[in-house]
């Protein structure tokens, strides 16, 4: 399903690796709890452009439905052993060495992990949620 005027050309995309993760993550985001989201710079490009301050994406749910639309707030490339805290807890999955953990195991599954990986670091806030029936 195509996202309604005005968003129907904007970039749109899931979190996680699976419809499970996906509405789990849409849940936090959803809830107010997940205000920030990164992933590996080698991930990024045709598809999915690097997140850029002020453009607007439409977040899928795990059935690959428009669920809501975020504005991106801040950007930071930076390598993996560098996220702090304060953004592993933006991103609302629990503490840090929760979080740590769970992206390692993430980026493993999806073309390998090292410490020194570069991570486009995300900051967003939600601008409108689509009434998707549930």
């Amino acid at each position: 399903m195509k996202p309604p005027a005005p968003y129907e050309h904007a970039v749109t995309f899931q979190f996680g690796d699976s419809p499970e993760l996906a509405d789990e993550l849409l849940a936090l985001v959803l809830a107010g709890a997940k205000t920030a989201t990164c992933g590996a710079v080698r991930d990024f490009g045709g598809q999915e452009p690097l997140p850029q301050i002020g453009r607007r994406d439409v977040v899928l749910d795990g059935r690959g439905q428009p669920a809501c639309v975020i504005e991106t707030t801040g950007v930071l490339v930076q390598r993996f052993d560098q996220v702090d805290e304060a953004f592993a807890l933006a991103e609302g999955e629990g503490p840090y060495a929760a979080w740590r953990d769970a992206h390692i195991a993430y980026f493993e599954r999806n073309g390998g992990y090292a410490p020194d990986m570069m991570l486009a670091c995300e900051r967003f806030r939600v601008v409108h949620v689509f009434d998707r029936g549930t």
